[in-house]
């Protein structure tokens, strides 16, 4: 059977293609096949021990067996839904500037008391104390617009908030310090709530959207997970 297989970050840069094709025995899972590419790609073997998968936009684990057709994506450790046909798009990577003010007239209506906006920006030291002149991230986009959704969908189940009241964005590309590389805005009839659900939606972002970030430095560059 054959397999397409897309690769981001730094297991893009560890094979050395974004994407490709695979003829493998029927039967084979998710787990064989990273087996099989970190065989082949010496590099791969030490990145993809902390590897999660998806296949057809879905997390699946090791032991999935894989299908004629099927799209598997290897995932690194992250950085850390459908969307209705009309109105405004609240779930989006972008590759250009993110404005909070547009992400926030999203969420906006005339029974919200509070409108909550966390705005990521790049800043000039890592975690770890070194100085960044820059960020470079990169994304699984329409996996990544799906788990937005996904955790909107969490935001109303925990705190009874509508979907329509919640919207993110998240930024791709190289990033100077200073820019906003993700904005969150949540609606809520009281600020509690509305506190409460923005930074629970940063939090799943960091966890389970596939959207890796590197640092880069004067003493050189790292992806981060």
């Amino acid at each position: 059977m054959t397999v397409t297989v897309r690769l981001f970050a730094s297991y893009r840069e560890a094979v050395g293609a974004r994407e490709l094709s695979l003829e493998l025995p029927d039967g084979t899972s998710v787990g064989q096949l990273l087996a099989t590419l970190a065989e082949r790609h010496p590099r791969l073997r030490d990145l993809a021990r902390s590897a999660t998968f998806a296949v057809n936009r879905q997390y699946v684990s090791a032991d999935a067996l894989l299908r004629p057709g099927d799209e598997v994506v290897l995932l690194p450790p992250v950085a850390g839904g459908a969307e209705p046909s009309a109105g405004p798009k609240r779930f989006e990577v972008v590759s250009g500037e993110v404005s909070p003010a547009a992400v926030s007239a999203k969420v906006a209506y005339p029974g919200a008391g509070a409108v909550v906006v966390f705005t990521g920006v790049v800043r000039e030291f890592s975690n770890g104390g070194r100085p960044v002149t820059h960020l470079e991230y990169e994304a699984y986009p329409e996996m990544a617009e799906e788990q937005m959704a996904a955790i909107a969908e969490e935001i109303r189940a925990k705190w009874g908030l509508e979907v329509e009241h919640v919207a993110m964005t998240h930024r791709v590309g190289r990033l100077a310090v200073g820019e906003v590389a993700v904005a969150i805005a949540v609606a809520s009839p009281h600020r509690r709530e509305g506190f409460a659900a923005c930074q629970y939606a940063i939090d799943r972002i960091k966890g389970i959207v596939p959207i890796w970030k590197k640092e880069i430095g004067p003493d050189g560059a790292e992806w981060v997970g």
